[in-house]
Protein backbone atom coordinates (compact mmCIF):
# COMPACT_ATOMS: atom_id res chain seq x y z
CA UNK A 1 0.00 0.00 0.00
CA UNK A 2 1.39 3.39 -0.75
CA UNK A 3 2.58 4.90 2.18
CA UNK A 4 1.49 8.85 2.78
CA UNK A 5 3.27 11.26 5.09
CA UNK A 6 0.78 14.40 5.92
CA UNK A 7 3.05 17.20 6.71
CA UNK A 8 0.64 19.71 8.41
CA UNK A 9 -0.65 21.50 11.10
CA UNK A 10 -2.23 21.14 14.63
CA UNK A 11 -4.82 23.51 15.85
CA UNK A 12 -6.91 24.20 18.44
CA UNK A 13 -10.46 25.54 17.14
CA UNK A 14 -12.25 27.97 18.69
CA UNK A 15 -15.41 27.77 17.32
CA UNK A 16 -18.13 31.13 17.87
CA UNK A 17 -21.44 31.20 16.51
CA UNK A 18 -22.29 34.91 14.98
CA UNK A 19 -25.28 36.38 12.82
CA UNK A 20 -22.92 37.69 11.08
CA UNK A 21 -18.65 37.90 10.29
CA UNK A 22 -17.31 40.35 12.82
CA UNK A 23 -17.39 44.11 11.34
CA UNK A 24 -14.31 46.72 11.44
CA UNK A 25 -14.64 48.55 14.64
CA UNK A 26 -17.58 46.37 15.77
CA UNK A 27 -17.98 44.49 19.34
CA UNK A 28 -20.47 41.54 18.16
CA UNK A 29 -21.95 38.52 20.82
CA UNK A 30 -21.65 35.46 20.06
CA UNK A 31 -24.41 33.13 20.79
CA UNK A 32 -22.47 30.17 21.52
CA UNK A 33 -18.59 29.25 22.27
CA UNK A 34 -17.15 25.34 20.87
CA UNK A 35 -13.86 23.76 21.13
CA UNK A 36 -12.95 21.09 18.62
CA UNK A 37 -9.85 19.43 17.20
CA UNK A 38 -8.35 21.20 13.89
CA UNK A 39 -6.06 22.47 11.82
CA UNK A 40 -5.61 21.68 8.12
CA UNK A 41 -3.25 18.92 8.28
CA UNK A 42 -5.06 17.17 11.74
CA UNK A 43 -8.15 17.33 9.74
CA UNK A 44 -6.88 16.00 6.22
CA UNK A 45 -5.26 13.42 8.52
CA UNK A 46 -8.26 12.29 9.90
CA UNK A 47 -10.17 12.23 6.42
CA UNK A 48 -7.43 10.19 5.18
CA UNK A 49 -7.10 8.11 7.54
CA UNK A 50 -11.26 7.46 7.51
CA UNK A 51 -10.81 6.70 3.71
CA UNK A 52 -8.92 4.01 4.73
CA UNK A 53 -5.24 5.34 3.55
CA UNK A 54 -2.10 4.67 5.17
CA UNK A 55 -0.94 7.55 6.70
CA UNK A 56 1.34 9.26 9.20
CA UNK A 57 1.02 12.59 10.80
CA UNK A 58 4.79 15.18 11.04
CA UNK A 59 4.33 18.22 12.71
CA UNK A 60 4.59 19.88 16.04
CA UNK A 61 2.46 20.57 18.89
CA UNK A 62 3.30 22.30 22.20
CA UNK A 63 2.66 20.89 25.68
CA UNK A 64 -1.50 22.01 25.57
CA UNK A 65 -1.55 19.53 22.29
CA UNK A 66 -1.36 16.04 23.80
CA UNK A 67 -5.54 15.45 23.71
CA UNK A 68 -5.37 16.46 19.76
CA UNK A 69 -2.26 13.58 19.28
CA UNK A 70 -4.89 11.21 20.84
CA UNK A 71 -7.82 12.22 18.96
CA UNK A 72 -5.51 11.20 15.13
CA UNK A 73 -4.61 7.95 17.30
CA UNK A 74 -7.94 7.41 17.37
CA UNK A 75 -8.68 7.88 14.15
CA UNK A 76 -6.27 5.78 12.82
CA UNK A 77 -3.61 8.26 11.96
CA UNK A 78 -0.01 6.83 12.27
CA UNK A 79 1.42 9.98 14.82
CA UNK A 80 5.40 8.70 15.87
CA UNK A 81 6.47 11.71 13.54
CA UNK A 82 4.55 14.44 15.80
CA UNK A 83 7.14 16.23 17.84
CA UNK A 84 6.83 18.58 21.13
CA UNK A 85 7.64 22.40 20.90
CA UNK A 86 8.35 24.92 23.83
CA UNK A 87 5.93 26.74 21.38
CA UNK A 88 1.94 26.32 22.22
CA UNK A 89 0.10 24.58 19.96
CA UNK A 90 -1.47 26.31 17.03
CA UNK A 91 -5.18 27.59 17.67
CA UNK A 92 -8.21 29.16 15.48
CA UNK A 93 -10.55 31.69 15.96
CA UNK A 94 -13.42 30.48 13.94
CA UNK A 95 -17.03 32.87 13.21
CA UNK A 96 -19.69 30.74 12.24
CA UNK A 97 -22.59 31.89 10.56
CA UNK A 98 -26.34 30.71 10.70
CA UNK A 99 -25.68 29.62 7.07
CA UNK A 100 -22.92 27.69 7.78
CA UNK A 101 -20.75 30.30 6.04
CA UNK A 102 -17.37 30.64 8.10
CA UNK A 103 -13.86 32.95 8.37
CA UNK A 104 -10.72 32.11 10.39
CA UNK A 105 -8.16 34.12 11.96
CA UNK A 106 -5.22 31.63 12.26
CA UNK A 107 -2.14 31.47 15.37
CA UNK A 108 0.49 29.45 13.95
CA UNK A 109 2.00 28.50 17.35
CA UNK A 110 4.43 25.49 17.20
CA UNK A 111 3.37 24.95 13.04
CA UNK A 112 5.86 27.45 12.61
CA UNK A 113 8.87 25.27 14.04
CA UNK A 114 9.43 22.67 11.55
CA UNK A 115 13.20 23.09 10.21
CA UNK A 116 15.06 21.08 7.60
CA UNK A 117 16.45 18.57 10.18
CA UNK A 118 12.76 17.85 10.92
CA UNK A 119 12.21 17.12 7.45
CA UNK A 120 14.87 15.12 6.91
CA UNK A 121 14.03 12.78 10.22
CA UNK A 122 10.28 12.96 8.95
CA UNK A 123 11.06 11.64 5.29
CA UNK A 124 13.44 9.15 6.28
CA UNK A 125 11.45 6.11 5.76
CA UNK A 126 9.47 7.52 3.21
CA UNK A 127 10.74 7.10 -0.83
CA UNK A 128 9.13 6.61 -4.23
CA UNK A 129 6.06 6.60 -4.76
CA UNK A 130 5.01 7.44 -1.87
CA UNK A 131 2.28 10.91 -1.12
CA UNK A 132 4.00 13.96 0.62
CA UNK A 133 0.69 15.98 1.70
CA UNK A 134 1.31 19.80 2.06
CA UNK A 135 -0.66 22.94 3.45
CA UNK A 136 0.19 26.07 4.00
CA UNK A 137 -0.05 26.21 7.56
CA UNK A 138 3.60 25.44 8.67
CA UNK A 139 7.07 26.20 7.89
CA UNK A 140 9.57 24.85 5.92
CA UNK A 141 7.37 23.90 2.79
CA UNK A 142 9.96 24.52 0.37
CA UNK A 143 12.74 22.40 1.45
CA UNK A 144 10.01 19.31 2.35
CA UNK A 145 9.17 19.79 -1.79
CA UNK A 146 12.61 20.11 -2.83
CA UNK A 147 13.23 16.79 -0.33
CA UNK A 148 9.97 14.89 -1.60
CA UNK A 149 11.05 15.59 -5.34
CA UNK A 150 14.72 14.18 -4.57
CA UNK A 151 13.38 11.11 -3.30
CA UNK A 152 11.06 10.77 -6.33
CA UNK A 153 8.10 11.21 -3.74
CA UNK A 154 4.30 12.17 -4.92
CA UNK A 155 3.34 15.41 -3.57
CA UNK A 156 -0.09 16.78 -2.83
CA UNK A 157 -0.40 20.72 -2.61
CA UNK A 158 -3.18 22.46 -1.12
CA UNK A 159 -2.22 26.38 -0.70
CA UNK A 160 -4.38 27.05 1.50
CA UNK A 161 -4.29 29.81 3.52
CA UNK A 162 -3.06 31.19 0.46
CA UNK A 163 -0.13 34.45 0.65
CA UNK A 164 2.59 35.17 -1.05
CA UNK A 165 4.77 32.53 -0.22
CA UNK A 166 3.64 30.21 -2.03
CA UNK A 167 4.57 31.49 -5.53
CA UNK A 168 8.52 30.93 -4.11
CA UNK A 169 7.50 27.37 -3.69
CA UNK A 170 9.20 24.92 -6.30
CA UNK A 171 5.17 24.19 -7.62
CA UNK A 172 6.57 22.23 -10.73
CA UNK A 173 7.23 19.59 -8.35
CA UNK A 174 3.68 19.09 -7.18
CA UNK A 175 1.86 15.97 -8.29
CA UNK A 176 -1.62 17.27 -7.47
CA UNK A 177 -3.24 20.51 -6.72
CA UNK A 178 -6.01 20.64 -4.29
CA UNK A 179 -7.80 24.15 -4.47
CA UNK A 180 -10.72 26.81 -4.28
CA UNK A 181 -11.98 29.38 -6.61
CA UNK A 182 -10.53 31.94 -4.10
CA UNK A 183 -6.83 30.21 -3.91
CA UNK A 184 -6.96 29.60 -7.83
CA UNK A 185 -8.07 33.16 -8.45
CA UNK A 186 -4.96 33.89 -6.02
CA UNK A 187 -2.76 32.09 -7.98
CA UNK A 188 -3.91 33.10 -11.69
CA UNK A 189 -5.34 36.16 -11.56
CA UNK A 190 -8.21 34.23 -13.35
CA UNK A 191 -11.92 34.07 -12.04
CA UNK A 192 -13.66 31.31 -14.18
CA UNK A 193 -13.41 27.60 -13.11
CA UNK A 194 -12.17 26.99 -16.44
CA UNK A 195 -9.92 29.60 -16.67
CA UNK A 196 -8.26 28.54 -13.27
CA UNK A 197 -7.45 25.20 -14.48
CA UNK A 198 -6.15 26.41 -18.06
CA UNK A 199 -4.00 28.69 -16.26
CA UNK A 200 -2.45 26.08 -13.76
CA UNK A 201 -2.61 23.51 -16.22
CA UNK A 202 -0.09 25.60 -18.66
CA UNK A 203 2.12 26.61 -15.79
CA UNK A 204 2.27 23.01 -14.56
CA UNK A 205 1.34 20.62 -17.28
CA UNK A 206 2.41 17.17 -15.21
CA UNK A 207 0.43 18.16 -12.46
CA UNK A 208 -3.13 17.39 -11.92
CA UNK A 209 -5.44 20.22 -10.53
CA UNK A 210 -8.58 20.06 -8.59
CA UNK A 211 -10.84 22.97 -8.47
CA UNK A 212 -13.51 22.79 -5.49
CA UNK A 213 -16.45 24.63 -6.49
CA UNK A 214 -18.46 24.52 -2.72
CA UNK A 215 -21.99 24.18 -4.11
CA UNK A 216 -21.62 23.59 -7.72
CA UNK A 217 -19.15 20.45 -6.68
CA UNK A 218 -16.01 20.18 -8.11
CA UNK A 219 -13.88 20.15 -11.56
CA UNK A 220 -10.51 18.56 -12.59
CA UNK A 221 -7.84 18.63 -14.72
CA UNK A 222 -5.29 16.14 -15.68
CA UNK A 223 -3.27 15.20 -18.81
CA UNK A 224 -5.48 17.42 -20.62
CA UNK A 225 -8.60 16.36 -20.09
CA UNK A 226 -11.29 18.20 -17.91
CA UNK A 227 -13.76 16.30 -15.36
CA UNK A 228 -16.68 17.51 -13.95
CA UNK A 229 -18.23 16.30 -10.29
CA UNK A 230 -21.72 17.79 -9.15
CA UNK A 231 -22.12 18.12 -5.51
CA UNK A 232 -24.95 16.44 -3.20
CA UNK A 233 -27.74 18.92 -2.42
CA UNK A 234 -27.52 18.84 1.80
CA UNK A 235 -28.51 21.20 4.43
CA UNK A 236 -25.38 23.13 5.15
CA UNK A 237 -24.45 23.52 8.66
CA UNK A 238 -20.83 24.02 9.17
CA UNK A 239 -18.04 24.18 6.05
CA UNK A 240 -14.82 24.31 7.93
CA UNK A 241 -13.49 21.07 7.13
CA UNK A 242 -15.63 20.96 3.71
CA UNK A 243 -12.11 21.43 2.12
CA UNK A 244 -10.05 19.04 4.03
CA UNK A 245 -12.35 16.19 3.97
CA UNK A 246 -12.51 16.22 0.29
CA UNK A 247 -8.40 16.76 -0.23
CA UNK A 248 -8.20 13.51 2.10
CA UNK A 249 -11.10 11.21 0.30
CA UNK A 250 -9.57 12.59 -3.29
CA UNK A 251 -5.92 11.88 -2.35
CA UNK A 252 -6.52 9.22 -0.55
CA UNK A 253 -8.66 7.27 -3.33
CA UNK A 254 -6.06 7.87 -6.07
CA UNK A 255 -3.37 6.48 -4.06
CA UNK A 256 -5.51 3.42 -3.38
CA UNK A 257 -5.79 3.16 -7.02
CA UNK A 258 -8.78 4.42 -7.96
CA UNK A 259 -9.93 6.18 -10.68
CA UNK A 260 -9.79 10.15 -10.89
CA UNK A 261 -13.44 10.01 -11.85
CA UNK A 262 -14.52 8.21 -9.16
CA UNK A 263 -12.11 9.52 -6.30
CA UNK A 264 -14.27 12.79 -7.38
CA UNK A 265 -17.29 11.08 -6.81
CA UNK A 266 -16.03 9.54 -3.19
CA UNK A 267 -14.75 13.33 -2.30
CA UNK A 268 -18.00 15.02 -3.04
CA UNK A 269 -20.03 12.51 -1.16
CA UNK A 270 -17.44 12.92 2.03
CA UNK A 271 -17.30 16.56 1.98
CA UNK A 272 -21.29 16.99 1.74
CA UNK A 273 -21.39 14.75 4.74
CA UNK A 274 -18.68 16.68 6.70
CA UNK A 275 -20.80 20.02 5.88
CA UNK A 276 -23.65 18.34 7.59
CA UNK A 277 -22.30 18.15 10.76
CA UNK A 278 -20.84 20.84 13.14
CA UNK A 279 -16.87 21.13 13.59
CA UNK A 280 -13.85 20.08 11.60
CA UNK A 281 -12.32 17.07 12.36
CA UNK A 282 -15.55 15.49 14.41
CA UNK A 283 -17.55 16.35 11.43
CA UNK A 284 -15.43 14.00 9.17
CA UNK A 285 -16.98 10.59 8.13
CA UNK A 286 -16.10 7.22 7.71
CA UNK A 287 -15.50 5.24 4.75
CA UNK A 288 -18.56 3.20 5.86
CA UNK A 289 -21.21 6.21 5.67
CA UNK A 290 -19.43 7.61 2.61
CA UNK A 291 -20.17 4.38 0.91
CA UNK A 292 -23.21 4.20 1.93
CA UNK A 293 -24.08 7.40 0.36
CA UNK A 294 -22.02 6.68 -2.88
CA UNK A 295 -23.55 5.27 -5.97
Amino acid sequence: MTKIINMGSVNIDYVYAVPHFVRAGETLLSSSRQIFPGGKGLNQSIAFARAGANVSHAGKIGDDGDRYLAIMNDAGVDTRLVEKSIVPTGHAIIQVTGEGENCILLYQGANSMLDENFVDRALESFGEGDILVLQNEVSCIDYAMRAANAKKMRIAFNPSPIDERILGYPLEFVTWFLLNEIEGHALTGKKEPGEILSSLGGKYAKACIVLTLGEDGACCLSEGRVLRQKARRVSVVDTTAAGDTFTGYFVGSVASGKSLEESLGIASVAASLAVSRTGAAVSIPTMDEVARQFS
